[in-house]
């Protein structure tokens, strides 16, 4: 079995003889059927769980793309700005590759688990008194100035690894959904799933094109409000980018599927959350769990066509911001370790 997905994807991917076959592993995610999910919703609904990649998201699918051809060009660093889990991947894959990862991040504005990542895997981690978008900036001044690769979402080669997970969406369903939900922070990843479909289309791998609804957090939502935000706002800390890169790809997107990019709320992201946790066993990061949130939105509003096919991608790990996820609830209280005590605790007795 192929490993990784520049082997597993070599004909669809910017690769040659001289590409390094870099891989941890990635792709091959589970796309799971949300059967009470479905029920609430009208709708046949499927989750794809992008958290099981290597590092805990779907960063780890053009991070390895990204790096390898970084390795091709003889680069001996790469940088990038990240709110967390483009940190975690680039260090990770760099640390594959024996090359220096440089990561900028905004400080206090990124989840501890995430930045554990990019740490213990030997990362220069610099935090910066700014926001995402901000450093973003730097970054690309850095670029400008100094002999590092760039990996964030810019490098046209990060686009090009996670088209690969519509690759996988159409191989494991046997053709495209009818709806494609997914959450929007920085852009990237709606533009990389739509090329991917059309790429699938073009090649004759599928008979039809989803729709693309995309979902920003309420208080990060520039391309709903149709202007930047320069102080964005929200507890799904991987989507509060105010001024998103791939801007123009996720307009393109929506307006050649027929699809929409709407916002919502930090409550129903928390909602969301909770609810796939208990309903459906999947513990995701928050922002992953703006695309469930959308549709659980627009289904209350009446405008899920009933027995659609819809994918909703989760994009990270829970575990990547467990505290996030517990924040308010009371923790459990220690009980002497008696057997009617138990029962008493459970209502048992």
């Amino acid at each position: 079995m192929k490993t990784g997905i520049l082997a597993r994807y070599r004909e669809h991917l910017p690769v040659t003889d001289s590409t390094p076959p870099l891989s941890l592993g990635e792709g091959g995610t589970p796309l799971v059927r949300a059967e009470r999910l479905s029920a609430v919703i009208g709708a046949e609904v499927w989750l794809k769980l992008e958290g099981c990649n290597p590092t805990g998201s779907f960063k780890d699918r053009g991070m390895v793309v990204a790096v390898a051809k970084a390795m091709e060009a003889g680069s001996r660093a790469v940088i990038c700005a990240s709110t967390g889990n483009t940190a975690a991947s680039a260090a990770a894959y760099a640390a594959k590759a024996g090359l220096m990862a440089i990561v900028v991040v905004p400080a206090g504005n990124i989840a501890p688990g995430k930045l554990a990542q990019a740490i213990i895997h030997g990362a220069r981690v610099l935090a910066l008194q700014g926001n995402f978008d901000q450093a973003l900036a730097v970054v690309q001044e850095l670029v400008a100035r100094h002999a590092v690769a760039p990996v964030n979402s810019v490098n046209p080669d990060r686009i090009q690894g996670q088209k690969t997970a519509a690759f996988e969406v159409c191989d494991l369903l046997g053709e495209a959904p009818d709806i494609l939900a997914i959450p929007v922070g920085n852009a990237g990843n709606i533009t990389a799933y739509w090329r991917g479909f059309q790429q699938y289309h073009a090649a004759g791998q599928i008979r039809r094109l989803p729709q693309m609804w995309g979902f920003q957090a309420a208080g990060a939502a520039p391309i709903v409000q149709g202007k930047p935000v320069a102080e964005p706002q929200t507890v799904a800390t991987a989507i509060c980018i105010g001024n998103p890169a791939s801007w123009h790809g996720a307009v393109a997107a929506r307006d050649e599927s027929g699809g929409i990019i709407e916002a919502v709320s930090d409550e129903e992201i928390l909602s969301a959350q909770s609810f796939l946790a208990r309903a459906e066993g999947v513990f995701c990061e928050l922002a992953s769990a703006a695309s469930v949130a959308g549709i659980r939105k627009l289904a209350r509003e009446g405008r899920v066509p009933p027995g659609v096919r819809i994918v909703c991608i989760l994009t990270g790990s829970g575990l990547k911001d467990p505290a996030s996820a517990v924040a308010g609830v009371t923790p459990p209280q220690a009980v002497p370790a008696e057997l009617e005590r138990v029962e008493r605790e459970l209502g048992w007795s």
